[in-house]
Order: C-alpha cells, then structure tokens, then sequence
C-alpha cells in the first residue's frame, strides 16, 4: 500500500514532529508498505530522510502551514495528486495553528479526504473532554470555556467522521463512545520510540542530574520542581543539578526567559534549549530521574515512555491521564501532589536518597517500555488499515 501521513516533521517544530519520526521510521520498515508520502508543513521542507534500516520510498511533500486558512485546501490537492491508498492524520487540537480559526479549520481536513474517497485515519493525541482549558493557558473566563468546550466538541464531530479514529488511551475510546455515540474509535496505545539494550542504571560521576523534559509555560512549570530541589539540597547535602530540557510552550513565549531571571542566584540549573533527536539518548542516559512538573494533562505522555526506554525512574503528580498510563502499561514512579513543593520535594528525596528503590523503578520502567515498541504499534496500524501481514516462505528446492 501506497500511505500518507499529515503531519509534521522534523526539523519542523510544530507539535507532534518527534511522534511523526519514529512513526515514519517503523512503518517504512513493513513489507506491507509500498511507499510513505510525508504531507508536512513547509517547515519541514528540508526534512532528511536518512534511516540506517532498509525500508520503503520516502517522499516528503510539503502542502501545510502552521495557522494558515487554506489548509484544508492545500492538503486535499496534494492527496489529489500523491494518490495514496490510505491516509493516516497524526493529530492534536492545535495542530494546525495557535489561532482558533486555522486551528479548527484544519481539523476538517480529515472529512474531506473521507469525501474524496480516499481511506482515512486519524490518531487523535488529545480530546477535548480532558483538557483543563486554565492550565493549559487557553483562558479562565468561564464564558470563553463555555464556548471553547462548544467549538471543541463541534470540532471533535467533524474528526469523527473519518473511517477510523485512534486513541491512544482507553478513557478516550470510551468518552467518545459514550458521548458522541461513535463507534469507529480503536485504542492503539502510544508505545515507545527507541529500545535501547537494558542500561546497567549506573550513572556518571558526578552531580545528580534531576531532568525535566518538554514544553514549558501552560500545565508545565519548573517553578516548583526548583524549589522542591531547592529543599531536597537542604535536608540531604546531595549535589544535585537540575535540567530544564526543551523550550518555551507556543502560548507562553518567555516563560523560561522569565524562570532563569527568577531563579538567577539558584546554583546548578542547565537550561538546554530545543533538544535535537540525536541528542535525546545523551540527556536521558545521564539524568538519575525524569520529573513530571504538571498540574494538568492533555494526553499520552511521550516523555514517559521515552523515560522508560532509557530505564529512569519518573515523578510523576497524581493526575488521571497519568495514572492510567502507569496501570494499563505498567510503568511505575514516584507519586506527588501537583500543587505542592513539599509533596514534590519528599517524592524526589526518596529517589535521591535510596538508590536501590530508584533503579527499581527504572528497571519496571524499562520492562514496560520494551512491551510496546513502534514496531509493533505501527503492525496495529496495518492491521486497522485493513493490511495482512506478509510473510516470506522459503523457496522449495527444485525436483531433480
């Protein structure tokens, strides 16, 4: 089969690149496809497509831009053109812009390839339903939530209608089976990207690195995560760095700007910046611990499951995206209050001071994250498309 996939790409930044790579990177590797089309945003215009793995045909065919109006347009004549058998859209809510309008407006991309008679499947990262719109810096008005839940739910209904929708956590198929009585919703869980060989959970000489990862500004804020440090240094005597990895979220530019203003005479703090995907093996190998500084979610965790292929222990807050993940796949951490310093600083305290029960974690981790590689995630997908898997018999020696 001929698949396209809309999305973007790196060295796009646009939400959901990093996703895209490893998806690319497996499914080329499936006898079952013929060839992969990536329709990304101009941003990945310059993309590489260099696997070390044999595989099929990459062509990477921009026709997409970040809060643009035509989307919708542009995407559906590069389908036109490319002519896939099938077309995989690896979406969340803001994928197509930080403006309501071209934001939504893309959403309907996905109806429109159904309407063109083209396979379609879309792999929704996020609803609506479980997005705390405050935490997640879109607004506190209680009559702008009012309408954003309305335009979310309207938009959730036009997703709806391509021939397949996929989840990547169970509560998700069931609220919109339950709410919008769909019946085409299909749990695929988010696996994880690279498996490496099992650490041996020693780590550098030196400080003790206590990592965070991601987009920060929204539900995700390292103020706490500082000052819980901060307390951590004070009772224990540990030489502990602390690593801010990755950039501002798209609402809040600033934000980090702002936390090395306020944390300035704070010692041992590395903000990295944009975390380039050769580079990712390096900064997790070296941290003791993956901290979770949320005070909401908005669906799977992809730096989780990245944690758990490298084998850290996490800390992670009682929150219910999370806490589902750790029970339907086994992952495990160290629990704390989302609001609360003190909560923060006893849960990282116990990992610092009791190493044994820290590469506990980081062992289940590992397990956890070896049981669903993107290997096999992507044979889910192929299965849902409908593909058989191919399989190679050996050649009958000839009769003499």
């Amino acid at each position: 089969m001929k698949l396209a996939i809309v999305t973007a790409y790196p060295p796009s930044k646009v939400t959901l690149n990093e996703y895209a790579y490893h998806l690319v990177k497996h499914f080329r590797q499936h006898q079952e496809v013929s060839e992969l089309v990536l329709l990304t945003d101009d941003l990945a215009a310059e993309a590489v497509i260099d696997f070390k793995e044999e595989g099929c045909k990459v062509t990477v065919k921009p026709c997409w831009k970040f809060n643009s109006y035509a989307n919708v347009l542009s995407i559906a004549k590069a389908i036109r053109i490319t002519q896939p058998d099938m077309v995989l859209y690896n979406l969340q809510f803001m994928k197509f812009g930080d403006k309501k309008i071209p934001a939504a407006l893309g959403l309907f991309s996905p109806w429109l390839t159904k309407l063109m008679k083209v396979k379609t499947t879309v792999l929704l990262h996020n609803i609506m339903e479980t997005v705390d719109l405050e935490s997640a810096g879109f607004t506190t008005n209680k009559i702008k939530k009012g309408i954003f839940n309305f335009i979310g739910e309207s938009l959730t209904r036009v997703i709806l209608k391509a021939d397949k929708v996929v989840l990547t956590i169970s509560k998700y198929v069931d609220i919109l089976e339950e709410k919008y009585q769909a019946d085409n919703c299909v749990l695929i869980p988010h696996g994880t990207f690279e498996i490496p060989e099992e650490p041996s959970y020693d780590l550098p000489t030196g400080a003790l690195k206590i990592m965070t990862f991601g987009k920060f500004g929204t539900y995700k804020k390292v103020e706490n995560l500082i000052e819980a440090v901060e307390q951590v240094r004070t009772r224990t005597g540990q030489d502990l760095e602390i690593v801010i990895a990755g950039t501002d979220n798209p609402n809040t530019i600033g934000y980090l700007d702002d936390v090395k203003e306020q944390y300035k005479e704070v010692s041992n703090i590395t903000f990295t910046g944009y975390v380039a995907e050769e580079d990712v093996p390096t900064i997790f190998s070296e941290s003791a611990m993956v901290v979770f500084p949320y005070t909401s979610t908005t669906g799977s965790s992809g730096v989780l499951h990245q944690a758990g292929s490298y084998g850290k222990a996490v800390v992670m807050p009682d929150l219910g995206d999370l806490s589902i993940l750790v029970k339907e796949e086994g992952y495990k951490g160290e629990f704390f209050e989302p609001e609360s310093v003190e909560s923060l600083a006893g849960a990282i305290e116990k990992l610092v001071q009791d190493t044994a029960y820290r590469n506990g974690i980081a062992q289940a981790n590992y397990k956890a994250a070896t049981a669903l590689p993107m290997s096999v995630i992507t044979r889910m997908y192929l299965n849902e498309f409908g593909v058989e898997e191919m399989v190679t018999y050996p050649q009958m020696p000839m009769a003499v």
